[in-house]
């Protein structure tokens, strides 16, 4: 890939070494234009049956693009608003409760331990265990698994011993889905949910949820939307659908979608695959540099976090992002948390290294 021409699609680049794609993807000019377009036509055009006609086309494409990027099929994918709804959405709609035991690790984001209080207080066991152990805790009493597929505070992977456990496993994919290859066949899941606004660089308020069509009879629509239904025109006699959009997010904007739809594009026209190898090896440099310069570096794989201690997270992340670094602190732990994407270079690594520097001098 052409380093130098993808990074020239984000303007934040401009003016910041953006390192924060693990929260929120820089946005690229072809995005913030496609999603304008869409805003222009709303407002000459009105919102007739012309607009929903347009709304329902730009969602089967974003539909189709996401099944793409997990490599599953079309009608095994939801479109969701964010990881999260995705995780509460396939806990929820199984309905587990006294008798059932979830094991997941202790150092999961909110938007798998929200879902997993929810689930505790209709009575299910909820087993917390080190991340490099969840494989092994499951037990004769396990119900499902529900864990990171990429450790959220290390950039660590989850076990490789998951796609063999004798239960069904639900993957948080926020930091997979766009940064690492994702094989939702390969991870051998039964559902795995993703972010559209991260490493996919799309509007916040999208994502997706993969669920395996013979787990997908297990799971019930919660909150059904318009998509939901085979035939919303036949009232109480309506069945939803067969597929997994009967477990869709009940709206998403039109220049939302549009906005993620072309970040998408442009990630693939340069070569999805490209793309994320660039960003695993610049973050691999970045883990070795801050290693170099005595700074502690969290466990972690060849993915596109890097986590180290400070004695100050969160007073460093803001001296950073006086000296044009964005990056982020992680609540309740030692952290600073640098995401490396191919739209980053070495300028970017230098410009953090030295405001490090700085800022512990």
């Amino acid at each position: 890939m052409d380093a130098a021409a993808f990074r020239s699609h984000f303007p934040v680049l401009d003016s910041l070494a953006y390192l924060n794609a693990g929260t929120d993807g820089p946005i690229a000019r072809v995005a913030v234009d496609a999603a304008a377009a869409e805003l222009r036509a709303q407002a000459t055009e009105g919102r007739v049956h012309s607009h929903f006609e347009r709304r329902r086309a730009l969602l089967t494409d974003l539909r189709a693009a996401y099944a793409g990027v997990l490599n599953c099929d079309v009608a095994e994918l939801a479109l969701t608003t964010s990881t999260s709804e995705g995780i509460g959405g396939v806990l929820g709609g199984l309905g587990l409760g006294p008798g059932d035991e979830i094991v997941t690790s202790d150092s999961e984001h909110p938007g798998v331990i929200g879902p997993l209080l929810a689930a505790r207080a209709r009575g299910a066991t909820i087993k917390a265990v080190p991340f490099k152990d969840v494989a092994d805790a499951v037990g004769a009493t396990t119900t499902l698994v529900a864990c990171s597929h990429v450790n959220w505070l290390t950039g660590e992977l989850a076990p490789a011993a998951l796609k063999e456990v004798p239960v069904p496993v639900l993957l948080d994919g926020a930091q997979g889905v766009g940064a690492i290859p994702v094989d939702v066949r390969e991870l051998g899941c039964a559902a795995y949910a993703g972010s559209g606004q991260k490493w996919l660089c799309g509007a916040d308020g999208t994502g997706m949820l993969f669920v395996d069509a013979a787990f997908l009879e297990r799971v019930s629509a919660t909150r059904p939307g318009y998509s939901a239904f085979e035939d919303a025109s036949r009232g109480l006699d309506s069945t939803f659908s067969a597929e997994a959009r009967k477990l869709d997010a009940i709206s998403l904007p039109r220049e939302g979608v549009a906005l993620s739809l072309a970040a998408l594009e442009l990630l693939t026209a340069t070569g999805l695959e490209d793309v994320q190898a660039r960003a695993a090896t610049l973050a691999g440099q970045l883990a070795d540099r801050l290693r170099g310069s005595g700074r502690t570096v969290a466990p972690r794989a060849a993915t596109t976090l890097v986590a180290w201690e400070d004695a100050d997270p969160e007073a460093t992340r803001e001296r950073l992002a006086g000296a044009g670094v964005g990056i982020r602190n992680l609540p309740g732990t030692p952290y600073l948390r640098a995401s490396v994407g191919a739209w980053n270079d070495e300028s970017d690594l230098d410009r953090l290294l030295s405001a490090l520097d700085a800022a512990a001098g």
